[in-house]
Formats: C-alpha cells, sequence, structure tokens
C-alpha cells in the first residue's frame, strides 16, 4: 500500500445495530485483512471481534499501511491477530511504517491485545498508534515486541524499531504520550542493553471500567516483585555466595504506574527471558476481561 488514497481505505466503524455493537463499515486493503467472527464467546456479551492479517504472513520493507477505527458510544470492540507480527528484513534501508488512529465513544470500550511483533535481522520499523478518548472512554492496549528469530539466532539484531501510542482526550488534551525507541546505529548493538531479557511488553488500562482490573493488576504486579526480589534463600546454596545472587537477575521484570486526571489510567512495564512467561502474564492479568469481551485474552 503506497498511495494515500489506499490508506484511508483501511477502516472499521463500529455502531450499535438494534442494541449490539455491530460492524457498520469494514474496508481493508493490501497488505492487509481485517476479518470478524459472527461469535466469539457467549451471545450475551455484546462485543464485536476483529482480526488483523498481514498478506504474505508480515510486513516488507518499504510497506506504509494505515488504519482507522472508530468505536460508537456504549460499543465494544476487540482488536487482534491470529500470530505475531513479522517485520521482514530492509531493503535499501527502508523503513516500515504502520500508523493506526482510533476514536472511541463515551462508555465505548476498545481492546487492543495482539500477538508480539517479531522483527527480522536488519528491518527497520516504526508504528504509531494515537486513541483519542472521551471521559468515560474505556481502553485497553497491549503493545509487545520479542528480540527476533530465536530459532535463527536472531536476538535483538533488527536495525530499529520505534513504537508511539499516545492518547488524547476528544478536546485535543493529552493524557498519555509515549515512544520507545530501540535503533542499533543509535545505542549499539541492542542485545548488549537487553542482557537477557527477550521480550519487551507495555499494557495500558484506560477508563471506569477498568479501575477494578487496575487495583487487581497493581496488587498482582506488587506480589510478583516481591516474590522475584524477595527469594534470596531458595536461589542461594552453601556454593553460591551474594555476590551470586546479586548478580542473577529475576526472569520477569515489571512495573506499574498511573496517570491522568484521578488516576484514571494504569501502564504496566514487563520485560521477560522468554516470550510464553509475557503470554502467561498477559493471560492472568487480563483474565477480568472476560465478561466484557467474552473470552478471555490470550488464552
Amino acid at each position: 500500500m503506497n498511495n494515500g488514497e489506499e490508506e484511508k481505505e483501511n477502516s472499521v466503524v463500529v455502531e450499535k445495530v438494534g442494541g449490539r455493537s455491530s460492524i457498520t463499515t469494514c474496508l481493508s486493503r493490501y497488505p492487509l485483512k481485517f476479518i470478524s467472527p459472527k461469535k466469539v464467546g457467549p451471545s450475551s456479551i455484546d462485543a464485536v471481534w476483529v482480526y488483523v492479517l498481514n498478506y504474505g504472513g508480515g510486513i516488507v520493507s518499504g510497506d506504509r499501511i494505515s488504519c482507522k477505527f472508530s468505536v460508537g458510544d456504549a460499543c465494544t470492540m476487540v482488536l487482534t491477530t491470529q500470530g505475531s507480527t513479522k517485520v521482514y528484513k530492509s531493503v535499501e534501508s527502508k523503513c516500515s511504517h504502520q500508523t493506526l488512529e482510533a476514536r472511541v465513544g463515551s462508555e465505548a470500550l476498545l481492546a487492543i491485545i495482539p500477538d508480539p511483533v517479531t522483527c527480522f535481522s536488519t528491518a527497520r520499523y516504526h508504528q504509531k498508534q494515537v486513541f483519542n478518548m472521551s471521559s468515560d472512554s474505556n481502553l485497553v492496549l497491549v503493545d509487545w515486541i520479542t528480540s527476533g528469530r530465536h530459532e535463527s539466532g536472531e536476538k535483538w539484531d533488527f536495525d530499529l524499531y520505534r513504537s508511539t501510542n499516545n492518547i488524547f482526550f476528544d478536546d485535543g488534551q493529552p493524557l498519555f504520550l509515549d515512544t520507545m525507541l530501540l535503533e542499533k546505529d543509535k545505542f549499539g548493538l541492542v542485545k548488549e542493553h537487553m542482557l537477557d531479557y527477550q521480550v519487551i511488553a507495555m499494557i495500558v488500562l484506560l477508563g471506569p471500567k477498568m479501575q477494578y482490573i487496575q487495583n487487581l493488576v497493581q496488587d498482582s504486579v506488587k506480589r510478583i516483585m516481591t516474590e522475584q526480589l524477595q527469594n534470596p534463600s531458595a536461589g542461594l546454596s552453601h556454593q553460591k555466595t551474594k555476590a551470586d545472587f546479586f548478580m542473577t537477575k529475576p526472569t520477569l521484570v515489571a512495573s506499574c504506574s498511573v496517570f491522568g486526571p484521578k488516576k484514571i489510567g494504569l501502564v504496566v512495564r514487563v520485560a521477560s527471558v522468554t516470550t510464553e512467561s509475557v503470554y502467561k502474564f498477559l493471560r492472568h492479568q487480563l483474565a477480568p476481561l472476560e465478561p466484557m469481551i467474552g473470552v478471555p485474552p490470550y488464552r
């Protein structure tokens, strides 16, 4: 997709039809395809699911992809994938770009729960996601990346990864501005800074419907890190010294921070040595979403 006309044609609109969340517009063009199953979870749950697929299995060097989503008042939409988003090797140092714009209405919920991005060796990728929210909108956002194709020996071997997530109120007031930049030329070899960690994830929970889940997640993360950092005796044997222990890194590190007026938002950051441990973390932390979206995320 290389011209502005095609970029504008990737869009999904969800509105209330007959009292239920329904897709009223669904347009996609190469290299994207949107699939919306008729039923995900119990019929009593009012939620629309949309799967994003890439023709060819991934994003090709030089691709420029733009998507727009609109979730109407009191509607629920889930955006997900059927596997990791692969970003192929860069050709002639071309960067691939993907932009997502979403508007979430009053008392609506948008849950973006994809599989991780996996960048191949030398890949260059820039992702930007912009959300416009009402004061009582709700958002669940998972944004994560793996170190690469482990089976091919690639670990943090891409040239550039930049992911920007900006959240604004309807009046244009910024609520959350965040960018993660991993660049080989600027910072040297990324894998040297990552040590043994192979996955980085960010989870954003925003809105009144998320308050209960935010509290659960904060308590859970506090408990996880307490167990990770206050269990030296379990890892120490008579052959290990204190210095050995302090050189041992937790296999999963997580932190929480609140943001926004009246602390309406929570951002969780995670680093782990395995992809499966992050899947497990996400399944556990986001399980309370099931009554809202029909099935537990990442089940």
